[in-house]
């Protein structure tokens, strides 16, 4: 049989989350991924063509 109680081991509910949760969410993952292609694209060209 499976034992399906709660362990007194498992963190409480009320427990903050950090910042690797925030940083799983997929929207601001999008947002940081443009900023960063913005970035990278920014010195590409500062580097090969000026």
């Amino acid at each position: 049989m499976l034992d399906t109680r709660q362990s007194e081991a498992a963190p409480p509910k009320d427990e903050p989350r950090g910042c690797l949760f925030a940083l799983s969410q997929p929207p601001l993952m999008i947002f940081l991924a443009v900023i960063g292609c913005l970035l990278l694209m920014a010195a590409l060209h500062d580097l090969l063509l000026l």
